[in-house]
């Protein structure tokens, strides 16, 4: 059985993490074993980068650096070796975070950004991404009663629209990848939403 791979993104209090476990047991359900991940994470490499670039100040050109390089960690250890058993692969944030976040937000160009996707995992691309969108009030309202905010979180709302908008702009240049799902509705809207994409794939 062939692998898939889908990724989860949105800006920071999207709400892509109360759907994870919702969208894993639709798998299970369906027979096929589930393996979840997440970015900047994924393995024992991964997750030490995490924690630095989560909380510790950097140039936006290191940032996407490290981001990269423990993507490529990521991507040769857990997400090409669980696609090759026929697995499926759901990771919160991959490769549009950093189209999102490192140009989008910070301002880097495009192309500096293409030509680490390509050197990282040029033929390798999500089947699906469900990108959760929200208004920008609704997201940093969430983010306000949830936890501590890392480094990203704490940034301004200019920041977290830049962001928003390259998501969107990226949904618009690869709608057959990428399906917006409004995060603003009731939970249970936007599961119906998720099951009528999933029904569709």
């Amino acid at each position: 059985m062939k692998g898939l791979f889908i990724t989860l993104e949105g800006v920071d209090g999207a709400g892509k993490s109360s759907h994870v476990e919702w969208l894993a047991e639709h798998f299970r359900y369906a027979g096929r074993a589930v393996v979840f991940t997440r970015e900047p994470g994924g393995t024992p490499l991964g997750e030490k980068l995490r924690e630095i670039v989560l909380h510790d100040a950097m140039h936006p050109d290191t940032e996407a650096l490290i981001m990269f390089a423990a993507r490529r960690e990521h991507v040769e250890q857990v997400i090409r070796p669980a696609l090759a058993r026929g697995e499926v692969v759901i990771s919160d944030r991959f490769t549009d975070a950093s189209f999102a976040y490192q140009c989008g937000g910070r301002g880097l160009p495009e192309a500096r950004l293409e030509v680490l996707e390509q050197w990282v995992h040029g033929d390798l691309q999500p089947d699906l991404t469900l990108l959760f969108d929200v208004p920008g009030e609704i997201a940093q309202a969430r983010l306000g009663a949830a936890r501590t905010p890392d480094r990203f979180e704490r940034e301004r709302q200019d920041f977290h629209a830049r962001v928003r908008a390259a998501y969107l702009r990226r949904a618009a240049r690869y709608p057959q990848r990428i399906r917006v799902v409004d995060g603003s509705r009731a939970l249970d809207e936007v599961r119906a939403q998720l099951a009528d994409i999933l029904r569709k794939m």
